[in-house]
């Protein structure tokens, strides 16, 4: 069996502070296969790659020019494909220079990738920024499996159709043995467009793999030291008053303003004879150079002011706002303290806030997952509440319900989800994908292939783990 090479934007070198789980699992896999991890350097300019190996796995980074970084990463990447694919048409932001750029980043590490690569060897390429690298490495003549995650949401064709040259992004997708997606509706979405392209290519199969957390290791953490002192700093600075917590990225997808009106919402609802109930909100600053985030962070502060103004006491703030980030071991300290968690984003592929914060609860007292429909880890914790993130009034209700929710119904509810989170975790994510793309080709019948059936009658070969 050949190598596996990792292709992502970025690489976790050993050292690294790993603050999730995908590095971790990837890093395992890689150990075990006598893999390769190809990534961005972290440096601008031209040059070779640079080779280096650590704890067992090969590294193959290269730097890439300034200019050019920023067109593929900082412009096409996150300011055409991250709106667009979240939905926010609107913020879209295309320049046929910044696509020109993103497309020869892609045509650098396939270069990279050709220095390297074995005739037996597969790879597996990660997320948005490197949609184009299978048609780059055919171009070069490259006839390996080639796999590609997408780890956010795939929109519907309506959305996908405002980019200009679609056609030609949606096209790349063709040129990979198996594409995979969070969800059945993101991979029916993709489906629906390649046919409306008329891109039936023989090569792509389509296929749903969730991915999941180590669900065991996150509990782990939860129940150390560190994390029970972080828990119980957190509860006494409370007063004996019930806690809420969010944590995201300051981001637009996370549907934070409308998280901060439903809280208010609440709050309003509550006025008269309320049990105060505090809500923690943690949001690292990210894209700060972006006007629309700085924006966001603006508005954050002005309704965090304001609904603290409008409802604050003297012994209690309702909001507690910061944009600082925390050590993976202390937040899930505060995930173990929290009554319940708001997880609410007007699109995500998955959430995995959402998995740790389950994975984090005490399993004899378990707080309340508020999760929205639009997140992909609503398919697999439908045991959460379920929300539209869009209406206040239903996200105010379910935390109303999260509050006066009696023990035993937390325990049913947390039980069931924490074992669907132990039986589909992230190992299982990795080696079910790896397991599809070495295996043997799939017969043209599950295939996009260019003498399919009619569209009605075509099936596309699905992987749930």
């Amino acid at each position: 069996m050949g190598r596996l090479f990792v292709v992502s934007n970025r690489v976790a070198q050993p050292g690294d502070v790993q603050t999730g789980g995908l590095a971790t699992a990837l890093q395992t896999v890689l150990r075990e296969q006598r893999g390769v991890w190809v990534g961005w350097s972290g440096s601008y300019g031209e040059g070779p790659p640079h080779v280096h190996i650590g704890e067992g796995i090969r590294y193959c980074t290269l730097d890439i020019p300034e200019p050019d970084f920023n067109a593929y990463y900082h412009h096409f990447a996150n300011r055409t494909l991250w709106p667009l694919f979240h939905y926010r048409v609107d913020l879209v932001d295309y320049r046929r220079e910044a696509y020109e750029g993103y497309r020869d980043v892609n045509r650098r590490f396939a270069r990279a990738l050709a220095r390297e690569l074995c005739a037996d060897d597969v790879v597996w390429v990660h997320d948005y920024h490197l949609i184009p690298l299978a048609q780059e490495m055919r171009k070069l003549g490259f006839a390996q499996r080639i796999g590609f995650f997408l780890h956010i949401p795939m929109p519907s064709w309506d959305v996908l159709s405002m980019l200009p040259g679609h056609e030609e992004l949606l096209g790349c997708l063709a040129d990979y043995d198996l594409v995979g997606l969070q969800t059945d509706g993101d991979r029916e979405n993709l489906r629906a467009s390649l046919e409306t392209i008329g891109r039936n290519g023989i090569r792509c199969e389509l296929a749903t793999f969730p991915i999941g957390i180590d669900a065991n290791a996150v509990a782990q953490v939860a129940a150390a030291p560190v994390a029970l002192s972080a828990a119980e700093e957190l509860r006494a600075s409370l007063s004996g008053k019930r806690l809420a917590v969010g944590v995201d990225r300051l981001d637009y997808s996370k549907g934070l303003p409308e998280r901060f009106r439903a809280f208010a919402r609440y709050l309003e609802r509550k006025r008269a004879h309320r049990e105060p109930l505090t809500y923690l909100q943690i949001a690292p600053a990210t894209r700060t150079a972006v006007p629309e985030y700085q924006k966001l962070r603006k508005e954050l502060e002005g309704l965090a002011g304001h609904i603290n103004g409008t409802h604050a006491r003297p012994d209690w703030t309702p909001i507690r706002y910061v944009n600082h980030s925390y050590p993976h071991s202390v937040l899930t300290g505060f995930y173990r303290a929290a009554d319940l968690a708001l997880v609410t984003p007007l699109r995500d592929g998955m959430n995995l806030v959402a998995k740790e914060y389950v994975a984090s609860q005490d399993p004899s007292d378990p707080g309340v997952l508020v999760l929205s429909r639009m997140a992909g880890a609503a398919d697999s914790l439908p045991e959460a509440l379920l929300v539209n993130p869009h209406d206040m009034d239903e996200v105010a209700s379910a935390i109303d319900t999260a509050v006066s929710m009696p023990a035993p119904e937390r325990r049913r509810r947390w039980q069931a989800m924490m074992e669907n989170l132990r039986r589909n975790d992230i190992k299982r994510w990795a080696s079910d994908f790896l397991e599809r793309l070495r295996g043997p080709a799939t017969a043209p019948s599950a295939r996009l292939d260019a003498a399919a059936p009619p569209k009605t009658a075509l099936m596309l070969a699905t992987r749930r783990t």
